[in-house]
């Protein structure tokens, strides 16, 4: 099955670029898998004790929540096809280790779901091949719409463990007061270029959420 949703085309992906391009983790280790997600949210690794990993015995529910500015700003200096890179490892990650996924694309008009609490399938990398910037920067309302989805899946499910992904170049000119997803958060910064507004550390701090360069990631 394909996802519901194939906008645009034009910036390239490289499965698993994470961690000074390596591909994400194939081998389970002694403990299971490593976590990508939760990993990141405790900072940057830079040793294997830095590494969360899944024990094998236990297989908890997990929600990811990935939110993705596409907007026409962020074809600027390679930002997107950086953001493809690293959501082509999350996306292996979740489904290796049989995460659901719930994912907002942030373009055109208004932002559009592609997936929605569904396991990670591979047909996600045939939307993230075709995935391409252009148009507005519906970010907000994709904030907006994803924590009201939030709060009544953790409603409905109140023993899953969920994150939020949001990756932006935080190219906004303004935004009203903004609440906390209710749960970890990482945003990670695509803006490149020499000259940086630096708006997607604001909307991090505003958030309650980490904040991670691309560069580091």
């Amino acid at each position: 099955m394909r996802p519901r949703t194939v906008t645009g085309a034009g910036a390239g992906s490289r499965p698993g670029a994470l961690g000074n391009g390596r591909s994400g983790a194939r081998r389970s280790g002694n403990a299971g898998a490593i976590q990508w997600l939760p990993t990141l949210l405790r900072g940057r690794p830079r040793q294997a004790a830095d590494l969360i990993r899944a024990p094998r015995s236990r297989q908890p529910d997990e929600l990811w929540l990935v939110l993705v500015d596409a907007s026409a700003s962020t074809r600027r200096h390679g930002a997107l096809t950086q953001a493809k890179g690293l959501l082509a490892g999350v996306f292996e990650t979740a489904y290796r280790q049989r995460a659901r996924l719930a994912v907002l694309h942030a373009t055109g008009r208004q932002p559009q779901w592609l997936w929605q609490g569904s396991k990670a399938s591979p047909a996600l990398h045939h939307w993230l091949a075709e995935l391409g910037a252009g148009g507005g920067t519906p970010l907000i309302e994709a904030l907006q719409q994803s924590a009201q989805w939030l709060t009544r899946r953790q409603r409905q499910k109140p023993a899953e463990e969920q994150r939020v992904l949001i990756l932006t170049d935080g190219r906004l000119k303004e935004w009203p007061a903004l609440d906390p997803m209710g749960c970890p958060t990482l945003l990670v910064d695509i803006e490149g270029g020499p000259v940086r507004l630096g708006r997607a550390r604001k909307l991090a701090d505003e958030l309650g959420a980490e904040y991670r360069v691309i560069a580091e990631l």
